[in-house]
């Protein structure tokens, strides 16, 4: 009997590959599609790369032909789309990519699977996007009627993809659900990333950048929690629904700073040079996002699980003890400043 199988799209990623993972530990096939870009890291597969039940197939999804021939051959389930260019600061610099990625790159998945689910009906897509398409949220948390408002090249391009999506619901019948999520955190998350850039550092010995004086304030899900919502609302979904996914714990940039500080004192000795350092904000530097997740809790019977001591504890944990992770990146990413207007 052939197994369940699923596709995930930017799966060499951070959130990819823990979704990949999580899905292989529930006796899914997996194919993971995946362009390979500066954040597809191999080191985030290879403890599953053998496995019977999983496949890596290098694809980029403005690849419409190939899309479509996966398609046919592997008759998915379901399609995740995480394929995304994601960073604030590399849409700042260059945008070109990101509407490359995230708003054609969605235009001819699109279209591919639009082909393929006339065929099979019963497939899903679900596509991954942000708690950042909204805005600055300084009061409240956003439900999903919420207008969009996204202030990066970053959060317009995946607004764009969320609408096109939507439209595609509307006009063509396509059987796909858009989620938008909280900033996730964990086990292997690119370094340019503010969790695992301060874990870097204080590894390192290095001083923490943080930008303006810290008082951003973001909503923190951690990754498996993440994916365990996405699984669910592929089983579990509506249609054209958009779900909202989140902890409803909002931190700081100086609070995540001040606790990871105190884990790694946990468990190291920590170099004179580990000091917060506030450099120049981020141009349009959204001050709060806050995220109502009532919807998916009533309505799929999900909830996060890992509260954020524990989640940033098994977070610090696995960066020391995958100390080679970080020779898979460019050290850069983990330490020159970009996204600053030229």
């Amino acid at each position: 009997m052939l197994k369940k199988r699923i596709i995930v799209t930017g799966g060499q990623g951070f959130i990819g590959s823990n979704l990949v993972e999580l899905l292989l530990k529930k006796n899914f096939f997996v194919i993971n599609l995946d362009k390979i870009t500066y954040s597809s890291n191999f080191y985030n597969t290879k403890e599953f790369k053998k496995n019977k039940n999983y496949k890596f197939i290098r694809c980029d999804i403005n690849n419409k032909a190939k899309i479509k021939k996966i398609l046919n051959q592997f008759k998915p389930l379901c399609l995740f789309n995480l394929a995304a260019e994601t960073h604030v600061d590399r849409s700042i610099d260059g945008p070109e990519n990101f509407i490359k990625s995230n708003i054609l790159g969605v235009f001819n998945l699109l279209e591919a699977f639009k082909d393929y689910s006339i065929k099979n009906p019963r497939s899903k897509l679900i596509h991954i996007s942000t708690d950042e398409v909204y805005g600055d949220i300084l009061k409240g948390r956003t439900s999903e009627s919420y207008a969009y408002k996204p202030s990066s090249p970053y959060a317009a391009s995946k607004a764009s993809s969320d609408h096109l999506v939507y439209s595609y619901v509307r006009t063509y019948k396509l059987p796909a659900i858009v989620t938008n999520c909280s900033n996730n955190y964990g086990p292997k998350q690119h370094p340019e990333k503010l969790i695992p850039k301060l874990i870097y550092n204080i590894l390192k010995n290095r001083n923490l950048p943080i930008y303006g004086k810290g008082l951003n304030s973001r909503e923190w899900i951690y990754v498996s929690d993440h994916c365990e919502a996405l699984i669910k609302i592929f089983q579990k979904g509506k249609i054209g629904s958009f779900y909202n996914i989140g902890s409803n714990i909002n931190k700081t940039n100086i609070e995540v700073t001040k606790s990871l500080l105190k884990i790694a004192r946990q468990n190291i000795k920590i170099g004179k040079n580990v000091k917060i350092k506030f450099i120049k904000d981020r141009p349009g530097h959204d001050v709060r996002y806050a995220l109502n997740s009532r919807k998916i809790i009533k309505e799929i019977k999900w909830k996060p699980k890992i509260n954020i001591k524990k989640g940033m504890n098994l977070t610090f944990n696995w960066y020391l003890n995958n100390m080679k992770y970080f020779t898979s990146v460019r050290n850069k990413d983990a330490t020159k400043r970009i996204g600053l207007r030229k």
